[in-house]
């Protein structure tokens, strides 16, 4: 079985378990939202959706978007949160024809989505054809650099891994009934490896900002970039 095959039947099991644990935590945060552009009557296409909290926030920011996940039961619980959205089950390395003609004006995807990817050239090409001339993407995401800290900021893995971490469960939310038995295949990517991805797919870099937390609960320590987010335009 394909490590995205994996990843998939690893969501399928808990997404609507993680979506009952977290309510009230998912969302965008506040620092993000200040960097969408003006979203009234745009087409947004967000990637990544999972069960649909930032999808319902960009509708209610006026604009017409379509939601992508890989997991069949993220997308089930998506379509009972937005149903004015259109959500689409697909793998974002792979996107459907109809996604990929250059017609939105955003594309927008983050927290925790770029461990998923096993192909980031694929990724962003995907990315690339899906924005028309001027389009942008907005993309966040934990900091590579916190990835390798542990909680005393000592250095604690090798940051030019490039390989696979196999593993079973979920430490960053609490599930109610079994524990989760499916594997998932998780990856490393460094910050450069993502920027140059994006510049490689056609994509004009606007901005790389990195900041200690995106969320205010999560203060984080300032001495170390936590997060970041990265825009980009398509000339």
């Amino acid at each position: 079985m394909e490590p995205t095959d994996r990843n998939r039947r690893a969501w399928d099991e808990v997404h609507r378990r993680r979506a009952e644990a977290m309510a009230g935590i998912l969302g965008i945060p506040d620092l993000v939202r200040e960097r969408l552009p003006a979203l009234a009557g745009k087409h947004v296409l967000h990637l990544q959706c999972a069960t649909g909290e930032s999808t319902a926030q960009l509708v209610e920011l006026g604009a017409l978007v379509t939601g992508v996940d890989i997991s069949a039961e993220a997308i089930a619980v998506a379509r009972e949160l937005e149903p004015a959205a259109a959500f689409v089950q697909a793998d974002v390395h792979e996107l459907p024809l109809e996604l990929r003609r250059g017609r939105f004006d955003l594309v927008y995807t983050g927290g925790g989505v770029l461990v998923w990817l096993q192909d980031l050239d694929a990724w962003a090409a995907g990315v690339a054809s899906a924005l028309r001339t001027g389009g942008e993407l907005l993309l966040y995401d934990a900091h590579p650099v916190l990835q390798c800290l542990d909680a005393s900021l000592r250095w604690r893995e090798d940051y030019f891994f490039d390989g696979v971490f196999v593993n079973t469960g979920w430490d960053h939310f609490h599930l109610s009934g079994e524990p989760a038995r499916e594997e998932k295949h998780e990856r490393f990517w460094r910050l450069g490896q993502v920027v140059t991805a994006v510049a490689d797919a056609g994509l004009r870099v606007e901005s790389l900002e990195e900041f200690a937390s995106l969320r205010p609960r999560e203060s984080g320590d300032r001495r170390v970039p936590g997060d970041f987010v990265l825009r980009a335009v398509r000339p």
